[in-house]
């Protein structure tokens, strides 16, 4: 009896990871699928990962957000804790999407029609002085490409404009959808 609760317990255990690998994988499709599509400018910053190989480090406009949008400061606060920020976004003339106003945390209200709000996250000890600009991440800075595809997509980035489509679930958690060099479709990523 004990060899067969060994192999009964060994075959729920297997399960429950295959099971929360899969939750993980149909998430991030769910969101791929389902996700409003935004438009983001970036800039380049290094292409190569010594164990996963050629990427692109992306950087955004929204990467670097004025004080003066964050609508909820807490009064007499000077430094930006470590935590959340939602920022939301509106689609510009040239077909970027671009930071309108961003909170700590969760934003008030929903997104107007036209408007999308992305979950990021800020590090602490950003000053929050009116000058100021804030560094914030959303979990789309890399891009991996095929092997030998960096160095080279870097080099075209630094003399035209590239950018990147990305679905943004409801909840704000944002994937990247597609690298594209002006409205030429580079790489795309797959569903799963």
């Amino acid at each position: 009896m004990t060899g067969r609760k060994l192999v009964v317990s060994a075959l729920v255990l297997a399960l429950l990871q295959i099971g929360f690998l899969g939750w993980i994988v149909a998430g991030r499709a769910a969101i791929l699928r389902n996700g409003q599509e935004v438009l983001l400018k970036v800039e380049p910053v290094d292409p190569r990962d010594l164990l996963r190989g050629d990427y692109i480090y992306l950087s955004y406009d929204i990467s670097r957000l004025p004080v003066s949008l964050i609508a909820n400061i807490p009064a007499g606060q000077t430094t930006s804790d470590d935590g959340p920020v939602t920022v939301r976004l509106g689609k510009d003339a040239d077909g970027y999407w671009r930071a309108k106003s961003a909170w700590l945390g969760k934003a008030p209200d929903a997104a107007a029609d036209g408007e999308v709000d992305i979950a990021g996250h800020l590090s602490s000890g950003w000053s929050l002085t009116a000058d100021t600009t804030l560094s914030a991440d959303y979990g789309i800075e890399r891009f991996y490409l095929p092997e030998g595809e960096g160095l080279a997509i870097e080099k075209d980035m630094r003399v035209r404009p590239f950018g990147v489509r990305v679905a943004v679930a409801k909840s704000g958690k944002a994937q990247i959808k597609a690298l594209m060099d002006g409205d030429t479709m580079l790489f795309e990523e797959p569903l799963y």
